[in-house]
Parts: C-alpha cells; sequence; structure tokens
C-alpha cells in the first residue's frame, strides 16, 4: 500500500471529508488535533464518527485518523461497533517515546482492536526516541513534523530548512532500520506548487516514502514526485532482469547498458519497482489520473 500523499482533512468538516476520496491521495487523515478549535472537539468527534459510519462513503484508500495528544476522547468515540472495519489506521501525534505507541495499541487491543499506526514525531523527546519508536509493534510509519519541532527546539523556520534537518534525516534513518514507513512533513505554502515539488523532491532524495499534504491541490505533486518516471522503471526492471541471469550463471557483477552493477544499485533498482508497483505503474505508462474536485480549505500539521 503506498502512502506517498497523506492528506488532512479537518475532522469538524464532514463535507471535506466526504470529498476527501476524490482529491487522489493514498491515505487520508481525518483530524481530531490541530485543525479542530478547542470547543469544536465533541462536534469534531461525532462528524468523523458519522462519514466513518455512512453505508455511501466507502473509499479505496487509507483512511486514518488523528488523534488529540490526550487522545482518551477520540478513542472512547472511535472505538465503537459501528465503526469496526471501517478505520484503516491510527494517527497519533507528538510521540516522545515508545510507551506513547504502547498505551495506544493496549487500548485499542482492550476494545478489540488492531490497527497500525502512523506515529508523528515533531519534538525533541520524539527524535531522540525515534528508533525505539520505529520497532514498536503497532507502528507502520513515522511521520516528520517539521513545525511543532521547530516550536519545541525555539528554533527559526527557514526556507533551507537547515534547522530540522539533523533530526528529518533521522527520522528517515530510523523507519528504515525498523522496515516502517518515512512520511515527510508538511509544506505550508499550497499556492507554491514549485517549491512544494522541489521539497518533495529533496525529501525523496532523502528517503523518504511520502509527504504530508495540507490542501488537494499539493496531492499531485506529491504522487508525481513518488511516482517513479518510465524510463527509471525500465531500467530497474533491466537491472533486476540481469540480476537474475547472472545469479543462474553464478556471476556476482554484470552489466546493464555498459554500467557495471553491484549490490547498492540492485537495491537502488528494487525500490524503484517496488515504488512503481504501490502506485501501480509500469516501465510504459504514466502514474493514472489525478485528484479533481479540490477545495480551497486547509490544515496545519
Amino acid at each position: 500500500m503506498p502512502r506517498r500523499s497523506v492528506l488532512f482533512s479537518p475532522g469538524d468538516r464532514p463535507e471535506l471529508m466526504r470529498k476527501a476520496p476524490r482529491t487522489g491521495a493514498d491515505t487520508l487523515v481525518f483530524d481530531l488535533e490541530d485543525a479542530v478549535a478547542p470547543s469544536r472537539k465533541d462536534e469534531a468527534r461525532k462528524a468523523v464518527r458519522e462519514v466513518l459510519a455512512d453505508d455511501d462513503f466507502d473509499p479505496d484508500v487509507e483512511v486514518c485518523v488523528r488523534v488529540d495528544a490526550a487522545p482518551e476522547a477520540d478513542l472512547d468515540a472511535l472505538l465503537v461497533d459501528e465503526l469496526d472495519g471501517e478505520l484503516d489506521a491510527l494517527m497519533l501525534p507528538k510521540v516522545g517515546g515508545l510507551d506513547d505507541v504502547v498505551r495506544a495499541e493496549e487500548r485499542l487491543g482492550r476494545a478489540g482492536w488492531e490497527l497500525p499506526v502512523l506515529a508523528l514525531v515533531e519534538d525533541a523527546a520524539g527524535v531522540l526516541n525515534a528508533a525505539e519508536i520505529a520497532r514498536a509493534s503497532a507502528t507502520d510509519a513515522l511521520v516528520f513534523g517539521a513545525e511543532d519541532l521547530a516550536a519545541d527546539l525555539g528554533a527559526t523556520r527557514t526556507e533551507e530548512g537547515t534547522e530540522v534537518l539533523y533530526a528529518r534525516e533521522h527520522v528517515v534513518v530510523a523507519a528504515a532500520a525498523a522496515d516502517v514507513d518515512a512520511i515527510d512533513t508538511v509544506y505550508t505554502d499550497f499556492g507554491d506548487p514549485e517549491g512544494l515539488r522541489e521539497e518533495t523532491a529533496f525529501a525523496l532524495g532523502l528517503g523518504y516514502d511520502g509527504k504530508l499534504a495540507i490542501h488537494p491541490s499539493q496531492v499531485e505533486v506529491i504522487n508525481d514526485a513518488f511516482t517513479p518516471e518510465p524510463e527509471r522503471v525500465e531500467w530497474a526492471e533491466r537491472v533486476l532482469e540481469a540480476r537474475d541471469e547472472a545469479e543462474v550463471e553464478g556471476r556476482g557483477v554484470f552489466q546493464v547498458d555498459g554500467e557495471m552493477i553491484d549490490a547498492p544499485l540492485v537495491a537502488q533498482a528494487e525500490r524503484i519497482v517496488a515504488r512503481a508497483a504501490a502506485a501501480d505503474v509500469g516501465g510504459d505508462e504514466g502514474d493514472g489520473e489525478s485528484g479533481e474536485d479540490r477545495t480551497d480549505d486547509t490544515t496545519k500539521d
């Protein structure tokens, strides 16, 4: 299951949650945390429950809810019989250590639920403990939150992002070591697609598997960046085919297109083919349809 684009929708805006599956995002996050004012939390919980329980709401993408930092009330509202099977994952904000994931997993277990956790690493403690968070049995992805991290550090956010670069790299390394997804932080200027394209390409270069989106217009740009170009897929397929032939012949090294191929390039080819398969594209086709019916509403991580 790809998580190229992970789109937030405010939990108190049912009309946006119902439209979200048409944006083309791989994962939808109905947000009960930052996108909802404290005075509207109860209203948002009710709205999320009603959308998820609606028989007409049947998206073919991953549906997730981001609960509040103190999640008890949110979990009580979600872990009910009528929603069993309607929710695909749980996003936990401000995860500072392994215990945060374990407590959520235990709460799910008491209700008879088992859900993968997308753990938001967005403060200093979370960054330092990213490896243990990633290794928790329920953790299926680490999600990097640069905005909250900068606030926690007292850092000044810059266009270059050097103030959060160490943390950004640390999170993706921890995710890779635990073999879970790594989802990159939001790009807050949703009116700047070129800036988003550059930022997403940089995240891809660091090793991230996907990126958070706060506006539907960001989804297509993010999906495009995390979908390999057909020529790269064709190269990767040739590499893996040549590898298989070399293994049969007992050869450790081989050539593709005049290039000597070794283990790191084989690993790169495997990753490209896996990304292409996740995005349902091949070496001779595009990445499918883009989103439609976009809105002008935003949320912010």
